[in-house]
């Protein structure tokens, strides 16, 4: 009869999983929050000044000695002289009709470049894809892409802003994974049914693949709104500037605003506001519309982005 004594001691397992899957200790969610709100900070804290220093009058401005955060009354005569006319309001005009036509034929050309990338017995397939992925490695240089703007005429043009940066492969890639993703069973049925290439892209890919497209979408219009180097190359008529340009012209080479023109006379409205309100109302306008633009956009990403790239 064995004793009790002799029975082998029963340990308990250790877990085998690495610290970082186990669940934080208060200590540890303390100093993620404490981490969180601070990177919140560091985003909202100038955002902020920016704001309320469009919004600030030449006396709060001048007892602030610069940046307004402590908004003492709300003084809109940067942004009624922005839109009276002049360079800035024309320059908010051509960044909207840049971003609209621009983001219109990227899409365009991205997509049917994608669709016919998608179909293995499209003619040139393999060769064309690899040369839209050696763009990726390679790239012709800066004075090369100024010649060959330069040399369509392109100069001096609103189009010298779209066309060089039209095509972006890498949504290009995201776009075709996506569309060799949908089964080759759905789009023989519709060639059986008659439909051709164009009807197949339009009533089946299309609608399938809302998700992505609205996600490549923003990225276009983020980077056409944005740009601003290509106008510094191509643009040389200060009437054709971008409102990326202006700001940079403004914020960066020091110029001040062209708001000397015809003063605004509204009650409780500056005739001349002061520069710094007019620069930071400038950095609001550039900044709203993809802060407007992103909620909409925003629940398509995980979507569009991971069905895209992942399972493609």
């Amino acid at each position: 009869m064995t004793s009790q004594l002799d029975a082998p001691t029963i340990r308990p397992r250790r877990s085998r999983r690495p610290a970082w899957e186990e669940p934080p200790s208060p200590a540890g969610q303390a100093a993620k929050g404490a981490l969180l709100v601070l990177l919140v900070a560091a985003v909202l804290v100038p955002l902020w000044a920016v704001l309320v220093t469009s919004l600030s009058s030449r006396t709060t401005i001048d007892e602030a000695g610069g940046m307004v955060m402590v908004p003492r009354g709300i003084d809109p005569s940067a942004y009624v002289t922005i839109f009276n006319g002049g360079q800035i309001s024309q320059a908010v005009w051509i960044s909207t009709l840049i971003t609209v036509f621009g983001t219109t034929f990227s899409l365009v050309l991205t997509v049917l470049a994608a669709y016919g990338l998608s179909r293995p017995g499209s003619v040139g397939h393999r060769g064309l894809l690899f040369f839209f992925l050696l763009t990726f490695l390679i790239f012709p240089g800066l004075v090369p892409s100024y010649l060959v703007v330069t040399g369509l005429g392109l100069k001096d043009s609103i189009w010298s802003l779209i066309v060089p940066s039209a095509v972006s492969v890498f949504n290009l890639v995201v776009i075709r994974a996506f569309f060799m993703n949908v089964p080759g069973e759905l789009l023989d049925s519709a060639r059986i049914d008659g439909a051709g290439e164009f009807q197949i892209l339009w009533k089946i890919m299309l609608p399938l693949s809302r998700a992505v497209i609205a996600v490549i979408g923003l990225f276009y219009a983020v980077g056409y709104w944005n740009a601003y180097f290509n106008a510094v190359l191509y643009i040389d008529d200060n009437d054709k500037f971008p409102i990326q340009r202006v700001l940079q012209s403004y914020i960066l080479a020091g110029q001040s605003p062209n708001v000397t023109g015809a003063p605004v006379n509204l009650p409780g409205v500056t005739a001349y506001p002061p520069t710094l309100a007019v620069k930071m109302a400038v950095v609001v306008i550039t900044v709203l519309p993809a802060v407007i633009i992103y909620p909409f956009v925003q629940r398509h990403f995980t979507k569009g982005m991971i069905t895209g790239a992942v399972k493609g």
